[in-house]
């Protein structure tokens, strides 16, 4: 009978020492930028319907709009949607077999982030 050979595969268990390349990153937050639209949508529409329902519980909710930890969530929903809108878009594009070049895959994960953080600041700006 032959001998089995048991190979030893390296294994990286320390997660703090991968490095991820730009692509993946982007391809990381999109993922948990759609969990989190997922998670929060109910919230997003009940508070919608909330604004709409009455002049006074538009006051309440632009009083509680207004406070510092809820501006931060709002920032935060509002920086996952245009993430992930400009990623979406990003690999819509690479399962058209445009830019799947090692390189042109890495500049436009740059354009998306490029795109996404100052077009947040700007909608930011715009909405408060």
């Amino acid at each position: 009978m032959a001998e089995m050979t048991i190979k030893k595969r390296p294994k990286n268990l320390d997660l703090t020492t991968i490095r991820l390349p730009l692509p993946g990153k982007v391809s990381i937050l999109h993922r948990v930028s759609g969990v989190g639209l997922f998670l929060c949508f109910p919230v997003m529409l009940w508070l919608f319907g909330a604004s709409l329902g009455s002049p006074e519980s538009f006051a309440s909710f632009k009083a509680v709009a207004g406070m510092l930890p809820v501006k931060v969530i709002l920032a935060g929903l509002l920086w996952a949607f245009v993430h992930h809108f400009c990623a979406g878009i990003r690999f819509l594009l690479l399962d058209l077999h445009v830019g799947i070049e090692k390189e042109a895959a890495r500049q436009s994960a740059a354009v998306v982030f490029a795109v996404s953080i100052p077009l947040t600041l700007i909608l930011w700006g715009v909405l408060l």
